[in-house]
């Protein structure tokens, strides 16, 4: 009898798992079938469209157009680039691209490109490109009419090959040809490191493609010989790349084996865990690290990192918050998919994403997490951090709103076309240390642009223009009609008052355009660190070394009461 009951229940458990295998198997075609479905849909529309739609369509560009909305449906960095645009991705992988290495821009009066920044090395400076150049011709091809990235397409090319361009110079009456070689084009890593007051060290790192660690290394240990006593890490506005390099950077000041980053993803090839590998280079040096909104990826990485195992103090702004990881997959006809296969969670167990694109609104924008809806983690230390949000500095710097006016002022061209023509009459200038604008060049500069009839918004003046419909629509503009009146009197559109009021952001952009004219990217970090909130607070910070350990302790029992809105997430 209970042999009996032993092969009932042993018949129900077999039926139970057929049951269950069956609803997996059929849930697995039903999803098979889906997708052959909705293949076979998209496959007869396109065929359809291109027999009786009324205009011949261009099949590559409607059906990129699709792939491009599928993919920005899951998330922006998801993204696919066919054989005749790999260029890109290699840039954005490698940090390198067959080029001249420069950045150029659009001429709205001229309808035309221009060279807006050569790199300092690179064929446009060494062929002697100027900002401010007019792109006339490729290879005797009239560039009129091409907008930049067509322009830019065609500057591009294999390293070695060559081109014949022509410019047309400000201050020269005839164009000027140059025959440009190709190079392989490696943006600053690395653009500006130095010793600054009071022994700090301080090292700009632009980007995490190529292989940044090793020029950073070699940056430090210069600093060191230097005889810096601490050392600031400047990750603004670095958008990350190789999450490697990011960790052999972070090793260069944690122990070997410590776990850095593990990434999660659907498959087992997208979930591993990254420790650091090699004997540090310094355990004691304090670090403070700049970041802002701009700092994301690889940056968030190492800032994240250093900031979990208490070993930097983090100054500056919140970053961006991309937890997300890319790989790229090969497709047929030479195309490349970079594909989101993964999150990332630096030690603390959090992850930075702030933005979660699986829950779209209905108009199909995203916004970013809830700070109610983060979870408290905490460092090696029992310091509180947070999920979903980026890495918040230990540290916030209020950030110095800059005004309307310069904007439009950059937007115009009038900041890059004064340095244009003050290159034109000044051969050297100081050292970027020491050059000033004067008010006789401030004085040039209202002119030039009193001369071309400047014109700008001004935001207060839309407010109040829109204040005044919306009173007139609930009838209150007759009651308040001299009040109004007063406050557009005051409110009168005044370019001169402007320029004057304004005139300290205005002179610190116009030495950043002509310091780079002389002295390239070096010049203008120089120029920007002059007046720099963020990097005052950091050095301030190291030159306290109460304050700074006070930063990185766990804290007292009367100042960790955590916010009852979070959730909790692990207890270190």
């Amino acid at each position: 009898m209970k042999r009996f009951v032993r092969l009932r229940w042993l018949a129900v458990l077999i039926v139970a798992a057929g049951v269950g295998l069956f609803w997996g198997f059929e849930s697995s075609d039903d999803r098979n079938f889906q997708i052959a479905k909705n293949l076979d849909i998209f496959n007869s529309i396109v065929k359809e469209l291109d027999l009786f739609y009324v205009d011949t369509i261009q099949p590559e560009k409607t059906i990129r157009e699709g792939i491009d909305a599928m993919l920005y449906s899951l998330d922006p960095y998801t993204a696919y680039y066919p054989e005749d645009d790999q260029s890109e991705l290699e840039q954005m992988v490698k940090g390198t691209y067959g080029g001249i290495g420069s950045v150029i821009t659009w001429n709205d009066k001229l309808k035309r490109s221009m060279i807006a920044e050569p790199y300092e090395g690179m064929p446009a400076a060494v062929f002697g490109l100027k900002a401010g150049d007019i792109l006339m011709e490729i290879d005797g091809e009239d560039l009129a009419g091409k907008n930049n990235a067509e322009v830019s397409e065609m500057l591009r090319g294999q390293v070695g090959t060559s081109f014949r361009l022509k410019v047309q110079r400000p201050g020269k009456k005839k164009p000027l040809e140059f025959n440009i070689v190709r190079r392989s084009i490696q943006l600053p890593l690395i653009p500006y490191y130095a010793k600054l007051d009071s022994a700090v060290g301080y090292i700009n790192l632009s980007s995490f493609s190529g292989n940044p660690s090793k020029e950073f290394k070699e940056a430090f240990l210069d600093l060191k010989r230097q005889g810096i006593r601490s050392l600031v890490i400047d990750l603004r506005n670095n958008g990350g790349g190789l999450l490697d390099e990011a960790i052999e950077i972070a090793n260069f000041f944690v122990p070997r084996g410590k776990t850095l980053v593990t990434t999660k993803g659907k498959i087992k090839q997208s979930s591993n865990v990254y420790k650091t590998l090699r004997q540090p280079l310094d355990l004691d040096i304090p670090l403070a690290v700049l970041v802002n909104s701009g700092t994301a990826s690889s940056s968030e990485i190492l800032a994240g990192s250093l900031q979990d195992l208490d070993r930097a103090v983090i100054v500056g702004n919140r970053t961006y918050g991309k937890g997300l990881v890319q790989t790229t997959r090969a497709l047929p006809y030479g195309g490349t998919m970079k594909v989101t296969t993964s999150k990332y969670y630096i030690p603390s167990g959090r992850c930075v994403q702030a933005i979660d694109y699986a829950h779209r609104n209905e108009d199909g924008s995203v916004g970013r997490i809830p700070d109610s809806l983060t979870t408290v983690f905490h460092t090696a230390a029992g310091r509180e951090v947070r999920d979903g949000g980026g890495v918040t500095p230990d540290i916030q710097v209020e950030q110095e709103k800059l005004p309307n006016i310069l904007f439009y002022l950059v937007n115009d061209n009038q900041i890059f076309d004064y340095a244009t023509q003050y290159c034109l009459k000044h051969d050297r200038i100081a050292a970027p240390e020491d050059f000033v604008v004067t008010d006789k060049d401030y004085a040039d500069f209202k002119e030039m642009v009193m001369k071309t009839d400047f014109k700008y918004d001004q935001q207060s003046e839309k407010l109040l223009k829109s204040l005044k419909e919306m009173a007139e629509f609930e009838g209150y503009l007759a009651g308040a009609s001299a009040e109004f009146d007063a406050l557009e009197k005051k409110l009168t559109h005044n370019l001169d008052h402007d320029l004057d009021y304004f005139a300290k952001d205005i002179k610190m952009m116009i030495a950043i355009e002509i310091i780079k004219r002389y002295y390239y990217q070096r010049g203008a970090i120089i120029e920007q660190l002059k007046d720099d909130d963020d990097l005052e607070a950091a050095i301030k910070v190291l030159n306290s070394p109460a304050e700074y350990r006070r930063i990185l302790s766990a804290p007292q029992p009367q100042d960790a009461a955590s916010d009852g809105t979070a959730k909790e997430g692990n207890k270190k």
